[in-house]
């Protein structure tokens, strides 16, 4: 049985997080989802989704229709009691697309502040597989330094830079390749864009 936790931050790019859960679902038995309290209001500015209901039931629900399945466990990003908070909690690895540099800095940190940062260390004290898309542009010497100590650590670092040999006809398919790439990353087979030959 295949199990991932997918975690979207508070950056731009929402959609890469979205589409990565759409396709990851066609595999797993189930995602562990966590989205941060900034993540829903760029979400529905970037996408006009609007997921967050009166609680996490609610919340869980609404995501659960949207993708049109009951895969999906949510996990509010305040919840350090969740399972995903634990090493005895077994997944095949975490995602966290977009990243943003604050959750960047606290796994790199080990400032596990809220249960994406306490997830992504979990993953890492257990070497299991972790992969992040940072999502900030241009890059400071903080922000390198943390991917570089990351990186040292088994961090996949796959940053949602598009490749234009596919030669994409519209946003969906750079949206495609981006998420192809971070799946290639992850170890999960996918057919999201052509290969080079």
């Amino acid at each position: 049985m295949k199990s991932f936790i997918v975690a979207i931050s508070g950056a731009s790019g929402a959609i890469y997080g979205i589409r990565l859960v759409e396709e990851l679902l066609r595999t797993a038995d189930t995602l562990h989802l966590c989205v941060s309290g900034t993540a829903f209001s760029i979400i529905k500015t970037e996408t006009g989704i609007d997921w967050p209901g009166k609680s996490d039931a609610e919340t869980e629900k609404n995501i659960r229709k949207h993708y049109s399945t009951k895969k999906i466990n949510y996990y509010s990003e305040t919840n350090l009691a969740a399972p995903i908070a634990s090493g005895s909690f077994i997944t095949d690895g975490m995602f966290i697309v977009p990243c943003s540099m604050k959750t960047l800095s606290g796994i790199a940190n080990g400032y596990a502040s809220n249960l994406i940062a306490r997830a992504a260390d979990v993953v890492l004290k257990e070497g299991r597989s972790l992969i992040i898309s940072p999502r900030e542009m241009p890059f400071n010497a903080i922000h390198l330094e943390n991917m570089l100590k990351l990186s040292r650590l088994g961090v996949k670092i796959a940053p949602p830079v598009p490749a234009f040999y596919q030669r994409p006809k519209d946003l969906n398919d750079i949206v495609d390749f981006v998420v192809g790439k971070i799946l290639d990353a992850g170890g999960v087979k996918h057919s999201l864009f052509k290969r080079w030959e």
